[in-house]
């Protein structure tokens, strides 16, 4: 990993996570987040204010950079439930199986290189009747949005670690063994190929296409 990568990316996410817009969104779904949770993703701690102490028990903080977590420790200690960090990658996650009530996922599943990898794990650790709760951002419903989204991805995936701008968000879930119970989207303010965002709950199933 080079200097970019440690020192100045992690930075450039926060900033650009911590956007008003998203944190709008982050807003409207951290608060459904319930008991065991499972954060994947967890940054430097940009969900923190918006959980519900009052439903959750604890959050288990799934990073697997340092940097980011070294970001999130002021606001770890501002929260009044456990934040245990797991310093792992989505594609292996470190709990047991059926161990989490809600798994969060914001602004995350754009960066993950083999998303269903990570998505059947996330399946995976849900106890029976749990939620996936997710917002995210991806593939526009404009034909002329999704034709920059497209040309534009390789320099943005490259200087955006990882950050893809036009993944098809509901069918991935669906595809990684999820089953959309709750499915709003929209533009938020913002640059046009980087703000249609998708939000929501899932439900596990059996079948993982």
């Amino acid at each position: 990993m080079g200097l970019y990568e440690r020192f100045i990316l992690p930075r450039i996410v926060d900033f650009t996570c911590g956007m008003k817009p998203n944190m709008r969104q982050r807003a409207k779904v951290v608060p459904l987040a319930q008991g065991s949770v499972l954060e994947i993703g967890f940054g430097s701690g940009l969900n923190l204010p918006f959980y519900d102490a009052a439903r959750v028990q604890r959050v288990w903080a799934l990073e697997p950079s340092t940097e980011m977590w070294a970001l999130a420790q002021m606001s770890v200690g501002t929260v009044d439930f456990p934040v245990e960090f797991l310093r792992a990658s989505a594609e292996e996650i470190p709990l047991p199986d059926r161990s989490a009530d809600t798994v969060l996922v914001t602004y995350t599943l754009c960066t993950l290189p083999d998303v269903q990898r990570p998505l059947r794990e996330m399946a995976r650790v849900l106890r029976p009747g749990g939620e996936l709760v997710f917002c995210e951002h991806g593939a526009a419903p404009d034909e002329s949005v999704r034709r920059w989204q497209n040309r534009l991805n390789p320099v943005w995936r490259a200087l955006g670690g990882g950050c893809n701008l036009n993944r098809p968000i509901p069918s991935l879930l669906e595809r990684g063994g999820f089953k959309l119970s709750g499915l709003s989207s929209r533009y938020i303010p913002g640059w046009r190929p980087a703000s249609f965002n998708y939000w929501g709950r899932a439900v596990g199933t059996s079948v993982v296409k």
